[in-house]
């Protein structure tokens, strides 16, 4: 798969006092764009109950770029930026574009370190294969890499 996106409109409800997107909200976007794809993919909240694994991250960062208003239209997308060769651990990137009549301006880019944990044993997990197969189709980063396990 070549990109990954998610279009989003800006709503009265993603506003700060300043007018502009929360910053809360930049997160919740890249939340939504991720567990999209995985929903997409096969690794739907049946399947993790299935599979007693669920994703956790570690870290989530964001660098806010541009302003975004109410009236906006954005769009998320979605690359994988390294991996345990097993999957186990990773890293997401998830830029944010503002759309409009003079192009795409990158608003925000974040960062996401996760992880897959064992819903019963409450501890860190490989995940089964139909989740390496779901991930085999996120897009990479032009930097992507499998990282060794310490």
């Amino acid at each position: 798969m070549e990109t990954y996106q998610k279009r989003i409109e800006i709503r009265w409800s993603d506003l700060d006092p300043n007018y502009h997107l929360r910053h809360s909200v930049y997160y919740d976007y890249g939340a939504y764009c991720r567990v999209s794809f995985l929903n997409e993919n096969g690794i739907t909240t049946a399947s993790m109950l299935e599979h007693n694994i669920g994703p956790i991250l570690f870290r989530e960062e964001c660098l806010f770029k541009r302003e975004v208003k109410l009236g906006d239209e954005v769009t998320i997308d979605l690359k994988l930026d390294k991996a345990f060769s097993d999957l186990s651990r990773w890293t997401m990137i998830h830029e944010i574009y503002k759309t409009g009549n003079n192009g795409n301006k990158l608003s925000a880019i974040i960062t996401v370190d996760g992880a897959w944990i064992d819903t019963t044993h409450r501890k860190l997990a490989k995940p089964p294969e139909i989740y390496k197969r779901a991930f085999d189709q996120i897009p990479r980063t032009d930097r992507f890499e499998y990282a060794e396990r310490r």
